[in-house]
This record gives C-alpha cells, sequence and structure tokens, in this order.
C-alpha cells in the first residue's frame, strides 16, 4: 500500500524533533483526519539552515513532514514558495488520493512558516 519511499520516511525519519534555536515556530492542522504538524525552522543568511518536525497523524503525514525538512535546508525563502503537493507527492513515489492529504498538510506547514518569517 504504502511506497519504499513512505515506509522509509516514517520508519526513519529525517528531523524529527523539537528546534531550540528556531528562528520560527508554526503548528498546522487537518481539520478532516485530525493530522498535526508542528515545523521549526532556523534562517541563516536568508537560506533555512536548519528544520525539524513533530507530527501526529497517519503514515503518511509522518513521511510528508520527515520529507519536508529535507526539502527546506538550504532554500532560500523564495524556493520554499515553490515546494507543491504535487512535487512532496512525487518525491514519495507518488501518494494516492487517500493518502495525497499528507502532502497537503506538509505545504501548508511550508507556507505557514513563510508567513511567519515575513
Amino acid at each position: 500500500m504504502y511506497s519504499p519511499a513512505v515506509l522509509d520516511h516514517f520508519q526513519n525519519p529525517r528531523n524529527a524533533g523539537t528546534l531550540d534555536a528556531a528562528t520560527a515556530t508554526v503548528s498546522v492542522t487537518n481539520p478532516v483526519c485530525g493530522d498535526i504538524l508542528e515545523l521549526s525552522a532556523r534562517v541563516e543568511a536568508g537560506r533555512i539552515a536548519e528544520a525539524r518536525f513533530r507530527t501526529r497523524g497517519c503514515v503518511t503525514a509522518m513521511a510528508c513532514s520527515s520529507l519536508l525538512t529535507e526539502l527546506l535546508v538550504g532554500k532560500t525563502l523564495v524556493e520554499v514558495r515553490t515546494i507543491s503537493p504535487e512535487q512532496i507527492s512525487e518525491a514519495l513515489g507518488g501518494l494516492p488520493p487517500a493518502t495525497f492529504h499528507g502532502a497537503q498538510l506538509a505545504r501548508d506547514a511550508a507556507q505557514a512558516l513563510l508567513t511567519r518569517l515575513g
């Protein structure tokens, strides 16, 4: 049911936890399924230097959160704006419609982070 990439990010999440020296922290929720994603990032010289997440939700939400942190690191704020749910889904081997909400949650968190960072 899940792609190897989804299972890998779920079983071996990257950048899970809190970020003590965060420039910004946001929390987004999918009200339909109840998934919650808390995303923290540290910005240095206009780029995301570090990102961490804490997610309560389904396998796909966890995997998308993990992948998102990898996508964010090294990016400028302008580059972060281009991250789409479709990009997240494709990077995880293509999410079926029933689990695509995980990619949308991750993108919502990235957009909320941009709003917080101004």
